[in-house]
């Protein structure tokens, strides 16, 4: 996603503002009781209430109704799953609601310690439950259900229906553990593998390594420790983090991707920014209380590994030798700190399969900790040879994972410094060398955003000239064009595929490609929808002069949003395909308007822009009647549409069973539908082959590349004529 680093920006009003925050702000408390808000504390509040108010895209006071939406937000933070709070304790807080937002105009955040203070009594309260529940033994044999997702459902209305669910969680957990163990042993059946025979040595050393490992434990056992790390984890909370949680509430009312960043959060901001970041290689956020896989970032070990998927959800990680932690609940930024490590060191990651929704067995899944390696994360190509009407057509694919550039090198004046578009031309001409290409495929699924520069001059390959974006922030608007001379690279029939996944810079250039009438858009039902820009204000910035020696933090704000030329945001819409494929993403949680607080979609003034194919509109209807025809007769389409409806099914279920043969049986016939379906997607490989799992065809790329051969078939006169529109 797109980040503008805030640069520069005048002192003066903030200064008068914030200027009472240290004559006003009273020590009230001990430094020693970490749920007490301290004078820096009340100077942070201030600058940052002044800040969301008057420096995001929206301009929006803190009002009442902001302050009400923010009581609501925090208790949701805390308590995503609704297990810890009662209808009782909120109640008790709401002579509040509508005062929070001028408390923290005034500094004052001290009802965040006050609900974090009694949030962490109840999980002392919890722990001592699981542990005197788990003592009686419960039977995993009655026929009650367990709600898994219970972001929506109403609070307890008090205790004694806390403990109700408490005991439904604990049954959970320990038939989760009970079908870990119940999966391996089956797996362990099925391979049939002999005994193998070990020498005397081999023995030794095998019983060396075991000494390292940690004692097995029963999953009453492992229960209750994952209960426990997952209290202490909140009682070791620093009082900063207990601010960035409640500042950060107060910001995603805003928008989603607006946040306050404690000073530590903000270096791991950094280092993520600078892409040497050492972890697994995957975009993590919170979802009902589960760390759920967004996108697996391309060249990173998740993805060499090619197990790990957007959508499966992480609950438990475990350093090399040691006990699991689970982090169910664990806000991200924790999350990230426990699989982030030294290079070329393990994690293993207990994981819930996210295509197989409720249901889902736990796996462990153990990654090597790698940097991303920046080779595979470039942009890359091959020649495809199609035949059609007995004419070999020649069409070139190009894969971009991201719009990247490397703006230091750039800046040195470094002739050969890197970037998507130099690479993207090399690959043309590569392709060029020896005949010429007959279309062109560009393959942006999965590509998340980078530099708005690329995104501009990428296009600027494909069209002769004109505006590409525009861009209005709350000074105003500007617009984006492609100024190299009028200079097209490829001018034949062109095609970008792209799927939910496909975000901010992507969109830039499908929407420009699409607006442009120069080629025609493939994917799923629409992109990713990420139409807003933030940029990062140091706090240090305002609060330095008044002689704070601690570091502060930083505050991320949407500062603008996107538009294509026909005047139409990107925002939660992205950009709709001209054909559209089944998929799997469609079926899921993905996009921008999946988020709470979402920015909505609107409209500004269109631009006068130049269509590249004005017969493009009228080929499309038949382009897209010819692809679902294909679609409808193709076996694999069609076992994967059964698949998806299988998969939409399994996501519907919103609830368990508390009965461990039950839930075994539904694993086992679930694993078996799965299986059979993963074979006939097989294709050309031995079933006992290791590729053959990564080995499965592309579908949408080759039903991509026969809409192409239409595509030229279909418009074999010379693409270059040009015609103006609005």
């Amino acid at each position: 996603m797109l980040q503008m680093k805030f640069l520069r920006n005048s002192l003066t009003a903030v200064t008068l503002f914030l200027l009472s925050a240290v004559l006003n702000a009273a020590d009230t408390a001990p430094k020693t009781d970490k749920y007490k808000q301290t004078p820096e504390m009340a100077t942070i509040s201030r600058a940052a209430a002044y800040l969301i108010a008057n420096s995001h895209f929206n301009q929006q006071q803190i009002n009442e109704t902001i302050s009400s939406q923010l009581f609501d937000d925090y208790f949701a933070a805390l308590d995503p799953t609704r297990m810890f709070f009662t209808t009782e304790d909120i109640k008790s807080f709401e002579p509040q609601k509508k005062q929070l937002g001028t408390q923290i105009r005034m500094g004052n955040v001290q009802f965040a310690f006050d609900v974090f203070r009694l949030f962490v009594k109840r999980l002392e309260e919890y722990e001592k439950f699981t542990a005197e529940y788990l003592r009686k033994k419960p039977a995993l044999t009655t026929n009650e259900e367990f709600d898994v997702n219970r972001s929506k459902a109403p609070w307890a209305a008090n205790r004694a229906e806390l403990e109700q669910l408490w005991m439904k969680k604990t049954k959970n957990d320990l038939i989760l553990l009970n079908l870990m163990e119940l999966a391996k042993k089956e797996d362990a059946k099925k391979e049939g593998k002999p005994e193998k025979v070990v020498s005397g040595k081999e023995q030794k050393e095998k019983a060396k390594a075991a000494v390292k490992l940690p004692p097995p434990s029963t999953p009453e056992e492992r229960t209750l420790k994952r209960v426990d790390q997952f209290v202490q984890f909140y009682k070791n909370m620093e009082a900063v983090d207990v601010l960035e949680v409640y500042l950060s509430s107060l910001t995603r009312i805003y928008d989603p991707h607006s946040e306050y960043m404690s000073p530590r959060t903000e270096e791991d901001f950094n280092i993520g920014m600078k892409l040497s970041l050492v972890g697994i290689g995957a975009l993590l956020t919170n979802e009902d209380g589960y760390t759920k896989i967004v996108k697996i970032i391309p060249g990173g070990p998740a993805d060499v590994d090619g197990r790990l998927k957007a959508e499966d959800k992480i609950i438990a990680v475990a350093q090399e030798n040691s006990d699991p932690v689970d982090i169910l609940d664990m806000p991200v930024s924790k999350v990230v700190e426990h699989i982030r490590g030294e290079e070329n060191t393990k994690v293993s990651l207990t994981v819930l399969d996210g295509s197989k929704g409720a249901g889902a067995v736990p796996t462990v899944i153990t990654l090597k900790r790698e940097k991303v390696r920046l080779k595979e994360s470039e942009a890359s190509g091959k020649v495809h040879e199609i035949t059609q009407n007995g004419k070999k057509l020649r069409i070139g694919v190009i894969t971009l994972p991201s719009f990247y550039i490397d703006f230091e090198a750039a800046w040195r004046g470094d002739r050969n410094y890197k970037s998507s578009t130099r690479d993207v031309v090399n690959l043309i001409k590569e392709f060029t060398a020896k005949a010429p290409l007959d279309g062109l495929v560009m393959d942006l699924r999965s590509n998340g955003g980078g530099s708005l520069l690329e995104a501009v001059t990428l296009t600027g390959l494909f069209i002769k000239d004109g505006p590409v974006v525009q861009v209005k922030d709350i000074k105003g608007k500007s617009v984006d064009e492609d100024n190299d001379g009028g200079k097209i690279l490829f001018g034949g029939p062109l095609a970008v595929l792209t799927n939910r996944f496909s975000a901010s810079a992507t969109e830039i250039f499908a929407g420009a490609i699409k607006d442009h009438q120069r080629g025609i858009i493939l994917g799923d039902s629409k992109t990713h929808g990420k139409g807003t820009v933030q940029r990062v204000i140091e706090l240090e910035k305002y609060t330095a002069f008044l002689g704070a020696k601690i570091p502060v933090g930083s505050i991320k704000l949407t500062s603008a949003k996107f538009y294509r030329i026909n005047g139409e945001s990107t925002q939660l819409k992205g950009v709709t395909p001209d054909i559209v494929y089944p998929s799997f993403s469609d079926t899921m949680d993905i996009g921008e308007e999946k988020l709470p607080h979402a920015m909505a979609w609107d409209t500004i003034q269109p631009l006068n822009y130049n269509v590249f194919d004005p017969n493009l509109s009228a080929l499309i209807p038949v382009l897209k009647e010819r692809s679902e025809q294909r679609i409808r007769n193709n076996p694999e389409f069609s076992l994967l549409k059964k698949d998806i409806e299988t998969f939409r099914k399994i996501r519907d279920r919103k609830t368990v069973s508390l009965n461990l043969e039950k839930r075994w049986q539904e694993y086992l016939a679930e694993k078996k539908l799965h299986d059979e379906q993963e074979k006939l997607m097989r294709l050309d490989m031995g079933s006992n082959s290791d590729a053959s799992k990564k080995e499965i065809k592309d579908l949408y790329l080759d039903e991509t590349l026969n809409v192409v051969a239409d595509y030229i078939t279909l418009n074999s006169r010379p693409a270059n004529v040009m015609a103006t529109a609005r």
